[in-house]
């Protein structure tokens, strides 16, 4: 099947839109169904090139960042998607079933199934990774992409850094969990570290001919900041800028971080007010 998601299709079941608070305008709900997984989002109508957030690895759409994309997209009329991949936040399935490959597929057919045209694609850390490649593969029209601690082949670093006891674990039960800083451990397993490999970036250049602009906190502790680097150095668009935020952390959710990403974002479009 493919990624751009031709078997995607509106579930059968899924729930009627819904009006959400009045700062978001009248934000619509439903579920895209993929090989048999639903796959909630959440959608504004409005004016093109519409925005899509990308969530993190083990996050969802109903974080600071896409709250705050949905508000401002809402206050100016510009079309916004948010989405959960599988095994994450509203949608169905098993995270510990989910690998690259198929979040990137819940991704595409999502884009496909609720955006029309060239999208800017805002991707938080994994939701990088998965940007750069639904740009760089053309699996999405893509009008701009905004990184934010963008994570391409994270799988390697968590790989690279496995202690001897999470190795034995792994190699035992398929299956690791890595503590967190955010919240309680989650489940890395052999068959994500596997299947990643085949969604590798940094080996070369990037295809993307779209603006590209890079966010990333130098506090860090997660991806290092020389990744956004990497990153710009990689992707073959002459349109990529990398800003660095000094005392900015892995989430860049503070209030000034949330309001460099809507200046970010703003000069994507133009010069719209922030």
């Amino acid at each position: 099947m493919g990624l751009a998601g031709a078997a995607a299709e509106m579930s059968a079941g899924a729930p009627p839109a819904q009006p959400f608070p009045a700062e978001r305008g009248r934000e619509e709900s439903g579920v895209v169904r993929r090989e048999g997984v639903d796959l909630a989002w959440r959608r504004l109508p409005g004016q093109a090139p519409g925005v899509v957030f990308l969530p993190g690895f083990n996050s969802d759409m109903q974080g600071s960042k896409a709250t705050e994309l949905a508000d401002w997209c809402a206050a100016r009329g510009r079309a916004f998607l948010r989405f959960d991949y599988s095994g994450h936040g509203a949608s169905g399935g098993r995270f510990e079933d989910g690998t690259i490959g198929t979040w990137l597929a819940d991704a595409a057919a999502v884009i496909a199934a609720q955006s029309e045209g060239p999208q800017i694609l805002v991707g938080s850390s994994m939701g990088g990774w998965m940007a750069l490649l639904l740009a760089s593969r053309g699996l999405v029209p893509v009008a701009g992409l905004i990184g934010i601690a963008a994570a391409p082949d994270f799988v390697t670093r968590i790989e690279a850094g496995l202690s001897e006891a999470a190795r034995a674990e792994m190699a035992a039960t398929g299956m690791w969990r890595r503590p967190s800083a955010y919240g309680d451990p989650y489940p890395i397993t052999r068959r994500l570290l596997e299947e990643g490999r085949s969604h590798l970036l940094l080996g070369g250049p990037i295809p993307i001919a779209a603006p590209v602009r890079l966010l990333h906190g130098q506090q860090d502790p997660d991806v290092p900041w020389q990744l956004a680097l990497e990153i710009a150095a990689r992707v073959t668009t002459a349109d990529a800028q990398v800003t660095l935020v000094k005392d900015g952390d892995h989430r860049l959710s503070r209030p000034q971080d949330l309001a460099l990403l809507r200046r970010t974002l703003a000069a994507l479009l133009g010069g719209e007010d922030a």
